[in-house]
């Protein structure tokens, strides 16, 4: 019987050079897991969890107004060739969400990762999120700490879905979270160096909700209104009023929400504009990644503010290898 096993055994090894020799076997042999996500730092975190097994198509293009992308007739395509559509959630990609539901395959699950992050009574509203439109601030993945847990539920989810890889998906993670705990301890330093009494945050879009508590920093306004236009006067004089009594030495646009009424705003104010802020946009290679996006973030924030960015020396922004 034992005999029997090994020549079979080696019948089998035989055939093997021809199985990979055959192009339609290999590439079914070789096909990667397809993962559709939609802003590029869900797409950045997936891909670096995911490594080599995945093949992660991130649909919102990058330094795109994520609130207000309506995806394209080509998505459709995309969204049905998914084994798994991975979203931010908390109501940021609404016009995606209710399309991937209606066109993807049945057996597709959809990650919502900040609404299986943070329960609904810590959602956060503010003044470009009002609690009477019913839509929380998204933007949870300013705050590292949430982030770390986005990548554990990618994991865990990425193991369900593909068994055979589940090693490499837990080292990819071990890694990962290993970067990002780092970043989060560098991201206290440096905030630790800014002067407490310019650890004050006016934004243009209100991205910064969940990082500022996080890191002892609070949020004073933010400029661009809930319908995503522009402010009126009224907004404008209160808002200056209130840098004025803040004494805020510097206030920051966005790179998706370019605004001449923040320049306006800084120069009655009598405060610095700076417009390098990203939250959606991740930087040019080789710090081309959502770690490099905070760690030039921070650079910038702690500068403008009065701080020491030195603490951002050491942050490795590399990606893993795809």
């Amino acid at each position: 019987m034992k005999l029997a096993t090994l020549r079979i055994a080696k019948f089998f090894l035989c055939l093997l050079p021809l199985f990979l020799q055959n192009p339609i076997l290999a590439a079914i042999a070789d096909k990667k897991t397809e993962i559709v996500t939609t802003v590029s730092p869900i797409t950045n975190i997936v891909q670096n969890v995911g490594g080599k097994h995945i093949k992660v198509t991130g649909i919102v293009p990058d330094g795109t107004d994520s609130h207000t992308f309506e995806p394209i007739p080509s998505d459709v395509k995309i969204l049905q060739a998914a084994d798994m559509i991975i979203v931010n959630g908390l109501d940021l990609e609404l016009p995606t969400l209710n399309l991937a539901k209606k066109v993807k395959r049945p057996e597709t699950p959809i990650l919502q990762l900040g609404n299986l992050t943070l329960k609904e009574a810590d959602w956060q509203y503010d003044f470009s999120f009002p609690r009477e439109h019913g839509h929380p601030n998204p933007h949870l993945w300013l705050n590292i700490e949430l982030v770390m847990r986005y990548a554990e539920i990618i994991r865990d989810n990425l193991i369900m879905l593909d068994v055979a890889n589940k090693v490499s998906y837990q080292e990819n993670t071990a890694a990962y979270l290993a970067k990002l705990k780092k970043l989060d301890q560098a991201i206290f330093k440096c905030v630790e160096t800014i002067p407490e009494k310019n650890r004050k945050l006016v934004t243009y879009h209100d991205s910064f909700a969940y990082f500022a508590p996080r890191y002892g920093m609070i949020v004073i306004a933010a400029v661009q209104p809930s319908d995503f236009s522009e402010p009126g006067p009224q907004e404008v004089i209160s808002i200056i009023k209130q840098i004025r009594e803040t004494d805020v030495p510097a206030i920051f646009g966005s790179e998706v929400f370019p605004s001449k009424v923040m320049k306006q705003i800084a120069r009655e104010a009598n405060a610095r504009f700076i417009d390098q802020l990203a939250d959606d946009e991740l930087p040019a290679a080789p710090n081309n990644s959502f770690i490099g996006m905070m760690a030039s973030n921070m650079v910038t924030m702690t500068e403008a503010l009065g701080g020491n960015s030195a603490c951002m020396a050491n942050i490795d922004a590399s990606n893993i290898a795809f």
